[in-house]
């Protein structure tokens, strides 16, 4: 089957290569998917994507028109998808909803504790050859109160290894996790969770009931020095009121591996472009802010894992066989009439 596979670059090709190529023909291009760049597809019967890719319902209607029957997705999350626009355009889409959550849950982590001990500040101040300790105080994770908005397998790797540190664990999800509970993680309602947490890991997916879940009024409700950290979805903190909370010294650090207007600015090489974000430009101002480009993902298992199951998503769907990772049922009437 020929499969194009937009947004790769240099850090996943190999790994897709070794496991699309080896059984398909498969073209990759470093190009996001965008209404501009559907038409790249005309060829092709099923095309592979990344968050940064839009899947809004005009881009899906045109790669409909040109031949397109199946999606699959190099991630867990699928809220760059029109899963209802997909539908009607006779187009089945799947994702890969588990990979290897140790490499978002471990870099949680590596961000807390490098905002946390001030490792960033340190370094500049070694680089100048001023060895005083005066700016760099942080805090013992020991026997704080750790926050997880969201118990799925990722936000369950992060509470072990809090438990590990010493801390106590709280959670806020719809649906209880008994792993979590195993391991002594107590659940509470959001608002208790908000108030009584000094850190606090986002871990929930991006829909109607989370998007903005962190904004002004929350920020009000939580500890003065709280640590946040958002390796889940930008969309989840309302930017502009974080960047108030910040201003106004109502949080104490914030940890951001996602940001809400990452398409076309994260994956990329902006190095001669002059960056016209003004919210971006005053988050990456704050000495307590610490941001990655969307890099949590980026370990060998997880690109392995992502490459795998990606095949094995697109081995089901042309050997016609059930998938378990399918998150829609296409409308296979408008497929037909669109090949015609």
């Amino acid at each position: 089957m020929r499969i194009l596979a937009y947004s790769t670059k240099p850090y996943d090709k190999p790994y897709l290569e070794r496991c699309l190529g080896a059984k398909h023909e498969v073209r990759f291009t470093e190009r996001r998917l965008t209404l501009d760049t559907a038409s790249l597809a005309s060829e092709f019967e099923a095309i592979a994507l990344f968050t940064s890719d839009d899947a809004s319902a005009p881009v899906l209607e045109k790669l409909a028109s040109v031949g397109v029957r199946f999606i699959a997705l190099r991630s867990a999350g699928f809220d760059h998808v029109d899963l209802n626009a997909a539908t009607k355009s006779g187009i089945a889409v799947a994702n890969v909803p588990e990979y290897s959550p140790y490499s978002i849950a471990e870099h949680a982590v590596a961000m807390l504790m490098t905002v946390n001990r001030k490792i960033v500040q340190s370094q500049l101040l070694m680089q100048l050859q001023d060895f005083r300790l005066d700016t760099l105080t942080g805090f013992d994770v020991h026997g704080k109160v750790v926050g997880i908005v969201g118990t799925g397998k990722i936000g369950v790797a992060f509470a072990r290894i809090m438990t590990g540190f010493g801390a106590v664990v709280l959670a806020s999800d719809p649906v209880r996790n008994p792993e979590a509970e195993a391991i002594g993680v107590r659940y509470v309602q959001f608002g208790e969770l908000i108030k009584d947490c000094d850190i606090i890991s986002i871990h929930c997916p991006l829909n109607d009931s989370t998007r903005n879940l962190f904004s002004k009024d929350r920020f009000l409700q939580m500890k003065r020095n709280v640590v946040l950290i958002n390796t889940s979805r930008g969309a989840v903190v309302n930017t502009n009121d974080l960047i108030e909370a910040l201003e106004k010294k109502n949080i104490g650090a914030v940890c951001l591996d996602v940001y809400d207007k990452e398409k076309g600015l994260f994956f990329e090489d902006h190095r001669a472009d002059v960056l016209t974000d003004p919210s971006f430009a005053r988050l990456r101002s704050f000495t307590n802010v610490l941001i990655t480009g969307h890099q949590a993902f980026l370990t060998h298992e997880a690109l392995t894992g992502i490459a795998a199951t990606t095949l094995a998503n697109i081995d089901c769907w042309s050997e016609k066989a059930e998938c378990r990772n399918q998150l829609n049922q296409p409308d296979l009437i408008f497929a037909n009439n669109a090949v015609q």
